[in-house]
């Protein structure tokens, strides 16, 4: 009888062992990317829901709308927040958005983010 509850409750460890790993595998897909890359290949990121995180440089907004830099020390990007508001200048963020490759001219490229979730500091 002691056997078979030893076995319930390794049966029960090796179940909570396999969820672990999963809920550590979804939060490994929510990594981010880098400004560098998504400007260094603009076409690959195009209409694509990225995360990038870095400090916020030059911001405006009004009435919960505007505009903001992010660099992350490997690029600057525009970011356009239609609905979150725009986080004050220096504030550390991770945002999440539909990455925007506009044109590319040479090695320039013009790119933005459409804020779809909101910056968190």
């Amino acid at each position: 009888m002691m056997r078979d509850g030893l076995r319930g409750r390794d049966r029960f460890h090796a179940r909570i062992g396999v969820l672990l790993v999963a809920v550590a595998a979804l939060a490994a897909c929510r990594s981010t990317t880098q400004v560098g890359d998504l400007l260094s290949d603009p076409g690959r990121y195009d209409g694509r829901k990225v995360r990038v995180e870095g400090e916020v440089g030059a911001a405006a907004g009004l009435l919960g709308r505007g505009a903001y830099q992010i660099d992350d020390g490997t690029g600057s990007l525009p970011v356009v927040s239609k609905e979150y508001g725009v986080p004050a200048q220096g504030t550390h963020v991770t945002v999440e958005g539909i990455f925007h490759a506009l044109f590319t001219l040479g090695s320039k490229s013009l790119a933005v983010l459409e804020q779809t979730r909101s910056a968190n500091p």
